[in-house]
């Protein structure tokens, strides 16, 4: 019987096995005393456990140097030095989430004949293969190979009751280029380093920023409408789930009004791949309407995304500009301003996630404005904030390079203006505010 996604035949040249923190990733690299998993937790663990972990193995292991396995080429003095993390250590993970799970995985099994992506003859998932070696010459190429990419030589240990021990090497190494007609699940970027050696474009998978929430990289995530011509090719590729979702909206096969959620799910390493350093999880509600290229709510909500940021920086500013009326300079002011736009980002993910929760109620004709007062008055409440902070040698001020004298009150003149510019639907709903009154008076 051929265990399930592993080779039976691994062992080291020493015949040692090691212990389950190879494969569980939540106990910390050499410091096992600050898991949750000391003791009989780290010694023996469910098959079911196992399994999952196996799986993850596979998708998210590590870098860094390995037991090498009798047989492998690539072993030097019984290791095998760094290859590269798990094959979805580089993907930005992106799936659909349905109401049922019928319909989530309907949303992410995007059919062949939809033309998002490439049908490889024979291909076969790895457990219907024969099983692996320890290394196999030519790994099978296809979707469903991809899927169930055996990036890890594994072997675990232990009987009915659980497994104690485990085995992990290198296994198949994966080159992502161009695999956007095969890998449905991960957004994509152009790579000017792989594009200069191999002199063609090249797209390689786009990882998730551990510092952004996921509705700041909305523009790359959904589809956009495909101009003809021979123009450059765009930086970006979306993911093909969310080109299907598309799909099925623009073919009604799926009510434009319904709302699913967009998942996105990632792994950040530290220290030369060698650590997992954080895991990227996040999920926005979204109307099936926004997928479809070229929609007016699409834009709406990318404008918007915009709209969020471009406020955050006008109160870095303001956070910067008050640090240098009082005085500071070169990194006292990054430190500033990156406060400042932390607080600001936190603030206006909170607001925005509640807008999309409401955009199916919204008019299209004013959702984008009713979105920018509810930034502006985020950003206002947060300038008062820092104005309100500033000690005495900010409201005194000193010259700076422009031989201006900047104050407080100026920064937050200055604050103001940035703002009516970032957010210009809420600045002229306030200006028609300010004249009413002033008629009245």
């Amino acid at each position: 019987m051929t265990p399930f996604y592993q080779v039976p035949q691994l062992r080291s040249g020493s015949g040692e096995v090691t212990g389950l923190d190879r494969i569980i990733a939540d106990v910390p690299n050499g410091a096992p005393f600050l898991s949750s998993r000391l003791g009989p937790g780290l010694a023996r663990i469910s098959l079911a456990e196992a399994a999952r972990w196996l799986v993850h193995c596979h998708a998210f292991d590590v870098s860094g140097i390995k037991t090498g396995a009798v047989g492998d080429p690539r072993v030097k003095n019984g290791k095998v030095y760094p290859l590269g993390v798990g094959v979805c250590g580089s993907y930005g993970g992106v799936f659909i989430e349905g109401r049922t799970l019928r319909d989530t995985l309907l949303f992410n099994l995007v059919p062949y004949d939809s033309g998002q992506l490439d049908e490889t003859p024979d291909d076969l998932p790895t457990w219907e293969r024969p099983p692996s070696g320890v290394t196999d010459e030519e790994p099978p190429r296809g979707r469903l190979a991809l899927l169930t990419w055996q990036s890890r030589r594994v072997r675990l240990v232990g009987d009915e009751s659980g497994i104690t021990h485990a085995l992990v090497s290198y296994g198949d190494q994966l080159v992502t280029d161009d695999a956007f007609r095969l890998e449905p699940m991960t957004g994509w970027r152009r790579s000017p380093a792989r594009e200069k050696a191999l002199k063609r474009t090249v797209y390689v998978p786009r990882s998730h920023d551990p510092n952004k929430a996921l509705w700041r990289g909305l523009d790359a995530l959904l589809p956009r409408r495909r101009e003809g011509g021979g123009s450059e090719p765009p930086a970006t590729l979306p993911p093909a789930v969310t080109e299907w979702m598309a799909q099925l909206s623009n073919e009604d096969i799926v009510p434009r009004s319904l709302s699913i959620w967009t998942h996105a799910v990632g792994v950040t390493y530290g220290t030369q791949n060698a650590v997992v350093d954080q895991v990227y999880d996040d999920r926005l509600r979204l109307p099936v309407e926004v997928f479809a290229a070229g929609e007016e709510l699409r834009s709406i909500v990318v404008g918007a995304a915009a709209d969020a940021e471009a406020a955050a920086r006008a109160v870095a500013n303001l956070g910067r500009n008050i640090a240098r009326a009082a005085g500071g300079s070169g990194d006292a002011l990054l430190a500033a301003a990156g406060r400042a736009e932390a607080q600001a980002l936190s603030a206006l993910d909170h607001e925005f996630r509640m807008w999309l929760g409401d955009l199916g109620r919204l008019d299209r004709g004013t959702a984008r404005e009713v979105w920018q007062r509810r930034a502006r008055r985020v950003a206002v409440s947060l300038g008062r904030s820092l104005v309100g902070a500033a000690g005495p040698t900010a409201w005194t001020g000193r010259k700076i390079e422009t031989d201006e004298f900047l104050t407080t009150g100026l920064a937050e003149v200055w604050f103001r203006a940035a703002l009516a510019k970032a957010l210009p639907l809420a600045a002229v709903e306030r200006q028609e505010l300010t004249d009413r009154q002033e008629v009245m008076a």
